[in-house]
């Protein structure tokens, strides 16, 4: 092998050794970035010509560079909308990167609500899941995850259960007037129900005393409420009778109507109106409304129905189901976040801004929800640091230059050589 293959075989360490610092370096810079793989530089012997009948050696080259898709470490945010993803997968977000317009690949899990209500990555490129709609029903292709739009309907009230005592010493009043229910009742409370429409609606409740344990109750509402009612005029949307046995047990409860149409809202709403458990029904009558010796009194009361809600917080699960929880106490399932996982990591490749796309060599990928396959768990309120461990990168730091200094010994070695060799002539 000639002095002059020395110095290219010594040129092609140095080139390699450089280009591998490079790998370092990029490693070490990335050290704080989020979701960032480290990659790992790899080297190639290079053949040169024979001698004897053996071939030589004719430098190296960086064959390459493998990213290292260990786990890194998941710090907690406090952010709902950080990710982490807790074992295999990557996000998928779509949008326009650099000009090109489609789908990419992520481990960087900042997300957060666009001004249109959309998640999307601090690029603004959107993240992908699939949608659940209003009867729960998951869609079967992942897209585009709008959620800051949505709403929580209105749910109409249909039951209203009230428990109290009533004064078993209460007098008889005069026969009940709706226009002087406060001077034909012995006790009043009041709740509110919700129309079809999501209305508030404000009840007030009289109860009258029969004498021989029967009451009687009359649910009035102000009828501008109503169609065709009076403003400033209660009218009545249900009444009935409670029973009660001289042990002060409830023996029996009767609704005789109720039916409200309230104003632009579905008519004929009904409200079943109840007041505990009664003998007539199986129970002990003891365990909702009672008639004791004392004050009247409300005890318990529990309304359904609902107005409409706006969307206040997110919270996601593990397996990457986002629920809405809205102003008006509703929890609603809105979207399941997807993840890709593909058959040859390694051959992705590198988009920067931590994006990284499909390849003939990464295979198509392979997209369902979290905790499937080899898909990781998600992790809310946390995000993955980079892989990247220093300690080791500064080790393999210091080996490549060690190395480099090597090649350029080579280098200057030769030179030296080929010097001795010109001066022959003197």
């Amino acid at each position: 092998m000639s002095i002059t293959n020395s110095l290219y075989i010594g040129i092609s360490g140095l080139q390699a050794h450089g280009e591998a610092i490079s790998v370092v370096g990029d490693n070490i810079a990335n050290a704080s970035t989020v979701g960032y793989k480290r990659n790992r530089a790899g080297f190639a012997d290079m053949l040169g010509g024979e001698l004897n009948s053996q071939r030589m050696g004719g430098g190296v080259r960086l064959s390459g560079t493998q990213t290292m898709w260990e786990q890194g470490t998941v710090t907690q945010t406090g952010n709902g909308l950080d990710l982490a993803i807790r074992g295999g997968g990557l996000f998928m977000v779509q949008g326009n990167h650099g000009g090109q317009t489609g789908q990419f690949y992520t481990r960087d899990g900042r997300f957060h609500l666009d001004n249109t209500g959309f998640v999307t990555n601090p690029e603004g490129l959107k993240l992908q899941g699939y949608t659940i709609d209003a009867t729960g029903t998951r869609a079967l292709a992942p897209g585009d995850l709008q959620l800051g739009a949505r709403q929580s309907p209105p749910v109409p009230t249909a039951n209203s259960a009230m428990t109290l005592n009533l004064d078993a010493n209460a007098p008889i009043q005069p026969p009940w007037d709706p226009t002087n229910p406060n001077t034909t009742s012995n006790y009043a409370t009041s709740e509110t129900v919700y129309d079809s429409l999501g209305a508030a609606h404000h009840v007030d409740v009289y109860f009258r005393s029969q004498g021989a344990g029967v009451w009687e109750f009359h649910a009035m509402v102000d009828g501008a409420d109503l169609t065709g009612g009076t403003p400033g005029t209660l009218t009545e949307i249900a009444s009935g009778t409670l029973t009660f046995n001289a042990a002060g047990a409830l023996q029996q409860q009767v609704v005789n109507a109720s039916s409200a149409d309230f104003v632009n809202a579905n008519p004929g709403q009904v409200i079943d109106f109840t007041f505990g458990d009664d003998i007539a029904s199986g129970g002990t009558g003891l365990a909702g409304s009672t008639q004791f010796a004392g004050a009247s009194a409300v005890t318990s009361l529990d309304i359904d129905g609902r107005s409409s809600g706006k969307l206040t917080d997110i919270q996601i699960a593990t397996d990457g189901t986002i629920t809405g929880v809205f102003d008006n106490g509703d929890k609603i399932a809105l979207a399941q976040i997807a993840l890709a996982d593909f058959a040859n990591e390694e051959g992705l490749t590198r988009l920067g801004d931590g994006l990284v796309a499909e390849t003939a060599a990464s295979g198509k990928p392979l997209i369902d929800v979290p905790g499937t396959g080899a898909r990781g768990a998600l992790s809310s309120g946390a995000l993955e640091a980079s892989n990247v461990d220093l300690g080791n990168e500064l080790v393999t730091l210091i080996a490549y230059q060690r190395a480099f200094q090597a090649n350029a010994k080579t280098v200057t070695t030769a030179d030296e050589m080929m010097s001795d060799v010109n001066n022959l002539k003197r």
